[in-house]
């Protein structure tokens, strides 16, 4: 596990390269609904699972 990785927040998950990539890449909505809930994005995996559940029925 890496330094920190479970507590930093949405702000430091975006830190990595790779998830402010995903991040950017997801559509305007669920970029928000993330933003609102930031505290809970304490980690890459969490970031890429809330999106897929927020997304899930959009084709």
């Amino acid at each position: 596990m890496a330094k920190n990785k479970q507590s930093q927040g949405l702000d430091g998950v975006l830190r990595s390269d790779s998830a402010q990539q995903y991040f950017s890449s997801l559509p305007t909505y669920v970029q928000e609904m993330i933003m609102q809930r930031r505290e809970s994005v304490r980690s890459e995996d969490d970031l890429r699972s809330y999106a897929e559940n927020l997304t899930k029925g959009d084709s």
